[in-house]
């Protein structure tokens, strides 16, 4: 497993390579080989998993902290990782003929969206919490450069800003969630979290974890109100949406619900906080997309919408683990449908962005007013249009038809909970979902009737429309032969994704060796789930008939105050802000700067030396001191004398030289010591130091005394006398008391044993702090870096009126 998740982010090494040596070559066939294996590779995993038999891989990473790179495969994450690669490896194909080789830079596409499928992987099988974290910041980081893609658009670079900011954020209070967790349970393994479920309830960290990890979870699929991220994402070229914004990324915070759901499952809290924010999203999704005019924001709202209905199902599923026996069996049902619509979701909405790439590939243009009539000229462009719109309308005899009845059954069934204060609010359920099941299917019906009915506009496209080309069309083809065989037998999809899944999420409401039977069917007579479905055609209908009529209450809501308006507003703020903050102390002036740390320095080393007492421990008397020699004494006053002398030389030559005498009289001092490693690097130091100095400094112009005030003179002393009081007693306080036993005992011991070397002072840079050593190489690295584009940095050629780059120029 662990060979698996590393695939892609070992071939996302070498594609450069590939898209150097074969130029002529499209970069996507030589990646479209990895996401199949790995999709045959995980399929093969199959009958073990649904036997029960789940597959562990474990690697250490950090055992000290209890942090590993472990993975795990059940039930729930095989149903990932199959969605990962199998739709990965249609888009892949996809993508070799949506993007062109000679005017993309596809070498960088398919980097990125390699790393970011070993990420997806990375997510859905770590069993550690804080490996699953940074697998999580990885796919934000990921599609970030996947969304930005188009860089030279200001609209795709704020879309992946936006989604980065989000998503990154809910990261931190997710990690957060995390360390409480670990803080409750003394381990970051989630298979050794969930048994101590009974006695985590009662502690009091146990609700802050539950609300920070939702924050996370909330983020990353889009859930109200941070949302606002997806619909900007819809930049992104076509594949990537198909993948990212359709089947993986947005299903990860659905992963982590599922996935902890038996951790916090059963609780109110997560009952309401889960259920309600789904709800929410679901109809505030499906009410903000009928208005869209552009094909992929339409679906990107209605990917909110539809992942607020599973979210929606995973807080109702989670009320069955407050029960034992038959009684938790209504409430499986949601959970049922949860990860049956997951599936369907994945297939339907993959395919329906594909359509829409389609039709702007070979229109030009998503902008439905502009569109029209494409059923003659594209015939089976418009047929996974009308099967992938179907079936996210809930029509027969579709995929979404079926997990949309099990919807309604299941806010149905909450609506009757008389526990968790339902009897109050469950009857909003069914009315919520009912009225969001009306908005998808009037904007399932712009999306169809908009693009390839009505009448044609040929003059307002800017290419003449055909139909697309057989490579564009076999993903799209796969999906919806997908939605129509998991409509027509749905129980191939019962046996081998859901029932698996839901051993995993439900472990505790199986006796061992027991499983789940999960049976879907199109008939169950006239049941009150198939009148609101044909209640929604119906309304639904006469909505799309009359919606010049009323699209006109979408004007009337306060822009000034809209989610997105305040998170501008957010930015703008936090842009001025800190431009005031900086430009208040960054006054170029050194004297500031130095006052600003050197006046920190006093404050917190000498909140640290009164607070530990070490300042009355200092020993007065000195006895456990070393006598001072001649040679020593010697020394401090040379040094002294050199160090007084530079504020009164009239020259800067004289000041460089005296500092030079002061470096040398330290390099003495090392001789004495009997430490002649340092006396050679401080000395080599000194004078290049001292040489560089003179000759710069010989340049500037001579050296002029400046007139201060009192005031700053005073103020300059105070300073001075500070440091050097506050350096003077840490010094003594260090050199008399210790608060614990010295390690250079351990250094000295264990140098050689457990490092290798020995030189000691090589042995404790390189191995026992080789994390500091290593942040030092990476700060000069950025650095180096930094410096690097500078000097390779051009200046954009002039951009036009129309504010067009010049590659689109």
């Amino acid at each position: 497993m662990h060979l698996a998740v590393a695939a892609p982010f070992a071939y996302a090494a070498i594609v450069p390579l590939l898209h150097r040596w074969f130029p002529r070559v499209h970069t996507g066939w030589f990646v479209l080989p990895l996401p199949a294996a790995l999709f045959a590779y995980w399929l093969s995993r199959f009958p073990g998993v649904r036997s029960g038999v789940d597959e562990e891989a474990r690697l250490p990473w950090i055992p000290s902290l209890g942090i590993d790179l472990s993975f795990h495969l059940d039930g729930l994450s095989l149903l990932f990782v199959l969605l990962i690669t199998g739709i990965g490896s249609l888009v892949t194909l996809y993508s070799i003929f949506y993007l062109s080789k000679t005017k993309e830079r596809i070498g960088r596409f398919y980097v990125y969206l390699l790393l970011f499928m070993g990420a997806m992987l990375g997510v859905v099988l770590s069993d550690n919490l804080i490996a699953l974290y940074a697998f999580w910041e990885l796919t934000s980081l990921s599609s970030f450069l996947l969304i930005a893609f188009w860089h030279h658009r200001e609209r795709s670079r704020y879309g992946a800003l936006k989604s980065m900011m989000i998503t990154v954020l809910g990261g931190f209070a997710m990690l957060a969630g995390f360390v409480l967790l670990y803080v409750m349970t003394g381990t970051y393994s989630i298979r050794d979290t969930i048994p101590q479920v009974g006695a985590l309830a009662a502690q009091p960290l146990f609700y802050w974890a539950m609300a920070l990890v939702l924050v996370g979870a909330f983020a990353k699929s889009a859930q109200f109100p941070f949302h606002i991220w997806l619909p900007d994402a819809m930049e992104a070229p076509t594949p990537v949406s198909a993948y990212l914004h359709s089947a993986t990324m947005v299903k990860a915070g659905l992963y982590l619900v599922a996935r902890l759901t038996p951790l916090f499952g059963g609780t109110s809290e997560w009952f309401w906080l889960v259920s309600a924010f789904g709800v929410a999203t679901l109809f505030w999704g499906s009410f903000q997309a009928v208005k869209q005019t552009d094909l992929k924001a339409i679906l990107a709202f209605s990917t909110v919408s539809q992942l607020g209905l599973i979210m929606c199902l995973l807080g109702l599923g989670s009320a069955a683990l407050a029960f034992e026996g038959k009684v938790s069996d209504v409430y499986v049902l949601a959970m049922t449908a949860a990860v049956f619509h997951l599936v369907n979701h994945a297939t339907f909405k993959g395919a329906l962005f594909m359509v829409a790439g389609i039709v702007d590939h070979e229109t030009g243009t998503r902008d439905i007013r502009k569109l029209g009539g494409l059923a003659a000229i594209m015939p089976i462009t418009f047929t996974f249009a009308v099967v992938g719109a179907g079936s996210m309308a809930g029509l027969p005899p579709f995929n979404g038809f079926l997990s949309k009845e099990m919807f309604f059954t299941g806010v149905l069934n909450a609506s009757r909970m008389n526990f968790f204060s339902m009897e109050a609010w469950g009857a909003l359920f069914p009315i919520v979902a009912w009225t969001a099941s009306v908005f998808t299917f009037v904007y399932s019906a712009v999306f169809v009737m908009k693009t390839f009915l009505g009448k044609a506009k040929p003059e307002q496209l800017p290419s003449k429309p055909h139909e697309a080309p057989l490579g564009l069309l076999l993903p799209p083809a796969a999906l919806v032969s997908l939605v129509v065989a998991f409509g027509l037998f749905p129980d191939i999809a019962s046996y081998a994704l859901i029932e698996p899944a839901l051993a995993s999420i439900y472990p505790s409401l199986l006796a061992p060796g027991d499983d789940f039977h999960v049976h879907i069917s199109f008939w169950h007579g006239w049941t009150a789930e198939l009148f609101m479905t044909i209640g929604v055609v119906a309304v639904g209908s006469l909505l799309f008939w009359q919606l010049r009529r009323w699209l006109g209450v979408y004007g009337r809501l306060p822009r000034h105050w809209s989610l997105n308006a305040l998170y501008d507003r957010a930015l703008e703020g936090l842009e001025r802000g800190s431009a005031r903050l900086t430009n208040a102390y960054m006054t170029g002036s050194v004297r500031h700067y130095l006052l600003y740390i050197f006046t920190f320095l006093i404050a917190v080393v000498g909140y640290a030396l009164y607070r530990t007492g070490a300042v009355g421990a200092i020993d007065p008397g000195y006895s456990g001191y070393a006598p001072i020699g001649i040679y020593e004494a010697m020394l401090v006053t040379a040094t002294l004398l050199a160090t007084l002398s530079v504020p009164f030389a009239r020259s800067r030559m004289t000041m460089i030289i005296l500092v030079g005498a002061v470096g040398y009289m330290v390099v003495l001092f090392f001789v004495l010591f009997r430490a002649p490693d340092l006396a050679l690097t401080q000395m080599i130091i000194e004078t290049v130091s001292v040489a560089l100095f003179l000759l710069c400094f010989y340049h500037l112009p001579k050296l002029r005394k400046e007139t201060t005030t009192r005031r700053i003179k005073l103020t300059n002393a105070v300073v001075a006398v500070g440091v050097g009081a506050i350096v003077a007693i840490a010094a003594l306080a260090a050199s008399g008391t210790s608060g614990f036993e010295s390690i250079a005992d351990y250094y000295l011991e264990e140098s050689y044993h457990l490092g290798g070397g020995k030189n000691v002072v090589n042995v404790i840079l390189v191995d026992f702090r080789g994390f500091d050593t290593l942040l030092e190489i990476m700060v000069l690295g950025i650095a180096s870096l930094g410096i690097y584009a500078m000097i390779k940095l051009r200046a954009p050629r002039q951009v036009d009126r129309k504010g067009d780059s010049p590659n689109e120029s």
